[in-house]
């Protein structure tokens, strides 16, 4: 019987972290697993773990990577640790979520046709210092890594939430750097690829507000003049496009009428500018979705949260939304 469910990839994060945990609570749910199919990577006993704190009957079979897949709602490609999980950075975490993701990622560019392809990828957490720990520092996370992997020049962080839909011109840069890298090419990067995202996301027309960079978006240059000669710049070239981009707009207020349904997404010029709107509207249904990419990949947003790792309280609303959104993507022409 043919299934037309999509296949997406499922990496368990850092397994010393809670994403086992969010990512059991989630295909544990028989809504979620109607819409799609799913082949997670990790190692079977974290998996197992997670299940057993949160009093979940094992609802997957588990193959070594090497065999051919499985006709399964939920498949394991089991993965072998040298090392027991531990609650905090280690190498030995780094190492195979690291193995994990490039795994997926391995799937998920395969040629359609093929029988270890996947139609989406979606990324439970990972620690960046893990992965610095295990020999693979250049990646600061999973977007530079997907990037380098499918040779995306142009490509951004985007985060879908209920409320919000907020798109980095700046995702991992220290603070202090982001003026310099700060480019119009930069900017009309991040408007273009949210306009092409949103609609996606079918949005016919997408109303774009872009943020300024400095207090009260530079104040007519007296507070700084990055948005004169990079962020209206870029407004411009967009909007000769035919892009509904407008602004710039001060930081500490433009969130309010997106909120309140005045545009359709937001440009912030760096991670935290956009982040902690985010974050505390719509911490536990908030998705990072990296745009640009020939693949489609979604994560939670949140971290390893390696403090509440193993308790059994991690909120897996977030990574639920992540797998939704993902089989929304697969599933559109």
């Amino acid at each position: 019987m043919n299934d037309s469910r999509p296949i997406l990839a499922v990496s368990l994060g850092d397994p010393g972290g809670i994403g086992p945990e969010v990512v059991v609570k989630t295909l544990a749910q028989a809504s979620i697993r109607r819409r799609a199919r799913f082949r997670v990577y990790g190692p079977d006993s974290a998996l197992s773990h997670a299940a057993r704190l949160a009093g979940v009957t094992p609802f997957w079979i588990t193959r070594a990577k090497a065999e051919a897949p499985l006709p399964s709602d939920v498949e394991l490609l089991d993965y072998t640790m040298d090392e027991a999980p531990a609650p905090r950075a280690t190498a030995e975490g780094g190492r195979i979520s690291f193995a994990m993701v490039s795994d997926a990622i391995s799937d998920a560019l395969r040629p359609r046709g093929d029988p270890r392809r996947v139609d989406a990828v979606v990324t439970g957490p990972i620690s960046k210092l893990a992965w610095k720990l295990a020999g693979h520092g250049e990646f600061p996370g999973h977007t530079e890594l997907l990037a380098s992997r499918c040779r995306a020049d142009q490509f951004g962080m985007m985060f879908v939430s209920p409320r919000l839909r907020v798109i980095l011109a700046s995702a991992h840069v220290p603070l202090m750097d982001v003026a310099r890298v700060l480019t119009s090419a930069r900017v009309l990067q991040s408007i273009v690829l949210g306009d092409q995202a949103c609609r996606q996301l079918g949005i016919a027309s997408p109303r774009i507000a872009v943020c300024g960079l400095n207090p009260h978006a530079g104040e007519g240059g007296m507070l700084g003049d990055e948005e004169q000669r990079h962020i209206e710049p870029a407004i411009a070239t967009a909007r000769s496009r035919g892009i509904n981009a407008q602004g710039p707009f001060p930081g500490d207020t433009i969130f309010n009428a997106a909120v309140r349904g005045d545009f359709d997404l937001v440009v912030a010029m760096y991670h935290d500018q956009g982040l902690i709107p985010v974050k505390l509207l719509d911490r536990d249904r908030a998705v990072n979705v990296t745009v640009g990419l020939p693949i489609i990949r979604t994560s939670p947003d949140h971290g390893t949260a390696f403090d509440i790792a193993g308790k059994n309280v991690a909120d897996a609303g977030s990574m639920t939304a992540a797998v939704e959104l993902a089989a929304d993507f697969a599933c559109r022409p």
